[in-house]
């Protein structure tokens, strides 16, 4: 079947392999013949990659529609259809058969934390994407009997409650009883993390610690801690906890940043905005990504910000940052972005929807003048964080402020939420040239939302088509890793459906977005952020080539599939960095994970629910069938413990020898 799929040819070879070539291509119905082609990006010579017989969603409004495209040198050459493809094609150029799939441009996930993500994925369980607490139990159980003294399982950020079908947290005694000599970390959200007693000994915990301000730790009647930690409302306690865990040493930090962005490359991700983040010092925790910049080992396209790391300290971090460079500074592959998400730490509003707004200090319009007013004064762009429209009204007194004295109206900067803002602060916005990152924080916290402040006011959080009526940039993200899950469709699934990931609606018909609508803030319009619009998020020639061609039509498949998507074959600058499947060759191998117990060599990333062609599946790609297993005692004999996709399959029931087998199915005992 590959051999159908790809055809390459050769400049040296002898003329009857070149006819070969011409003859195959003709079998895959591509013309060869002379005749105008297509517009093109200006460097001659013939393309290195063509895709052909595909549903190619461009989101070039000049030409938003094609079934054949042509990358040379990292570029989009031409769009078109098959045969006009075709005649650009020469002795060296792979032509690929999509089989009718469609392609997007690569997703920008315009808000997530990468670079931090990437040195600890090898650290990581996932329960990303698990529809059975029991099944996230076994996985955990399963890895802390292969997690070697001193290291710790954890299991940070991505999931929630309501993704199970138990729609319940696990309890102390249930990691206790599956790990109980290894350290186990559990971080829910924003909102708290469990710790086993393991883990308690291990960052050493006990009666006499003082409580932290802002949070709480949890104890018994005898005083001592139980394992909760909760931020009431600030996250702090949460991180610093996690921070006291072991490191993988720089080689696995390495192979670890691979490793995460080869997952977002197979979920279709070909750019991030990185936002810093805590514990995330530059340029310090910066090594590795340089590394691997300097090496060309990237395969996602990374545009940071920097982030401070002290309160009362911000503005002196961005002054002897300005003095290492400026925005703009690296490539196409791995560039500083601006200041941000931190601004100021006194304006930093956490995001849990279980509490009540936080109210920001009487000082935060002070710190947050001096660092704006030298950041716009030195021509850097920001992102702020702001969840509440308290804040980001309060932030927009100041920057109107400053805009006085140094106008911000061209410099790029933009908001990150936004989820209460109101229409009279969109407007103000709007007028100081400002644009808003949106993520699906409410796919992950939408129930808390409902909880507190009730469906009426759920409507518009975040007001997003609000913010495209008016004209306003915006932007599409995940705020990952340590909140949300870094799976793009989750979003994606969210602006269309209105639902969060346990299926509750959120929003009403008319506040949600069309599919093309929502795939252009992770594609063309997610470009402005990065200042790089007309160039990424877009097939046209002379963008950046970078593509994904999806396993299923995000245009055409029911809702519920939208967020199961994944890409059989992700390109980016011309080269395939990802492939499944039939494609998988086109692809460069990956090392193993590492460490040798990396919950990533068992697991993988982002758990699939059960599909109908797992059969189909490698043994690679099955690591992230995992969690749709059920999870059960005693696999049944026949189908192991794939009992919930026997139970929805077509039986013959004049077949039953071949469905109850040699050893006898027991999926219905």
């Amino acid at each position: 079947m590959f051999t159908d799929l790809i055809r390459t040819g050769r400049e040296d070879a002898p003329q009857g392999s070149r006819r070969d070539f011409m003859e195959a291509a003709a079998a895959l119905g591509i013309s060869v013949m002379a005749g105008p082609v297509l517009a093109q990006s200006g460097k001659g010579g013939a393309p290195d990659l063509i895709l052909r017989n595909g549903r190619i969603t461009t989101m070039d409004p000049a030409k938003p529609e094609a079934t054949a495209i042509a990358l040379r040198d990292g570029v989009v050459m031409a769009v078109g259809t098959d045969a006009e493809i075709a005649k650009l094609a020469g002795a060296k150029t792979r032509v690929v058969d999509v089989e009718k799939r469609r392609v997007i441009p690569g997703l920008t996930d315009s808000h997530m934390h990468i670079i931090r993500g990437g040195l600890n994925f090898n650290m990581e369980l996932r329960w990303d994407g698990v529809r059975s607490l029991g099944a996230a139990l076994q996985m955990l159980k399963e890895q802390a009997a292969r997690t070697p003294a001193p290291q710790w399982v954890r299991v940070v950020g991505g999931w929630n409650e309501f993704q199970f079908d138990e729609k319940r947290m696990p309890t102390l005694a249930e990691l206790n009883a599956a790990a109980p000599d290894t350290p186990v970390f559990v971080l829910n959200l924003y909102n708290q993390a469990f710790l086993n007693r393991a883990a308690l000994r291990a960052v050493g915990y006990t009666k006499d610690t003082p409580q932290p301000a802002g949070a709480i730790i949890e104890r018994d009647a005898r005083g001592e801690p139980t394992g909760l930690l909760l931020a009431e409302p600030n996250a702090f306690i949460l991180y610093n906890t996690l921070n006291l865990g072991p490191k993988l040493d720089p080689e696995q930090q390495l192979n670890s940043t691979l490793h995460f962005m080869r997952e977002e490359n197979r979920l279709g991700v070909t750019s991030v905005g990185d936002a810093g983040g805590g514990f995330q010092n530059y340029p310090d925790d910066y090594a590795i990504i340089d590394k691997l910049a300097k090496e060309n080992r990237l395969t996602v396209r990374i545009a940071y910000n920097l982030f401070p790391q002290k309160a009362k300290q911000e503005l002196a971090d961005f002054q002897r940052w300005a003095k290492m460079g400026k925005p703009g500074d690296g490539s196409d592959f791995y560039k500083l972005n601006g200041a941000g998400e931190m601004l100021a730490f006194s304006a930093a509003d956490f995001e849990d929807f279980l509490q009540p707004r936080p109210e920001m200090p009487a000082a935060m319009e002070d710190d947050l003048e001096g660092v704006v007013r030298f950041l716009a004064g030195n021509g850097w762009p920001w992102r702020m964080h702001a969840t509440y429209n308290e804040t980001v009204s309060r932030s927009l007194d100041v920057f109107e402020k400053v805009h006085r004295d140094h106008p911000i109206d061209k410099l790029g900067w933009f908001f990150d939420h936004c989820e209460t803002v109101t229409p009279q602060n969109l407007e103000r916005i709007k007028r100081l040239g400002g644009g808003i990152a949106v993520q699906n924080r409410m796919s992950m916290q939408g129930e808390y939302f409902i909880r507190r402040y009730g469906l009426k006011a759920t409507a518009e959080t975040p007001p997003v088509k609000r913010m495209l009526e008016m004209g306003i940039p915006v932007s599409l993200g995940t705020d990952a890793t340590r909140v949300n899950s870094y799976n793009p469709w989750q979003a994606l699934y969210w602006l269309v459906s209105g639902r969060t990931i346990g299926g509750t609606l959120l929003y009403p018909e008319e506040r949600r977005l069309d599919r093309v609508a929502a795939l252009r803030l992770m594609t063309a319009d997610g470009a402005w952020f990065s200042r790089e619009t007309g160039k990424k998020g877009v097939l046209k020639p002379g963008a950046f080539g970078d593509l994904a061609v999806l396993d299923r039509d995000f245009l055409t498949v029911s809702e519920d599939q939208i967020q199961d998507i994944t890409s059989v074959l992700t390109v980016v600058a011309g080269k395939p960095v990802h492939g499944s499947g039939a494609y998988a060759s086109l692809a460069p191998a990956l090392p193993p994970a590492m460490p040798d117990w990396s919950p990533v060599k068992t697991y993988g990333g982002y758990q699939a629910r059960k599909s109908a062609v797992a059969s189909s599946l490698s043994d690679a790609e099955r690591r992230y069938q995992y969690a749709a297993q059920c999870a059960c005692a005693s696999g049944c004999g026949v189908h192991g413990h794939d009992h919930t996709a026997v139970a929805g399959a077509a039986r013959d029931a004049t077949a039953a020898q071949a469905f109850w087998g040699a050893l006898g199915c027991s999926c219905y005992v």
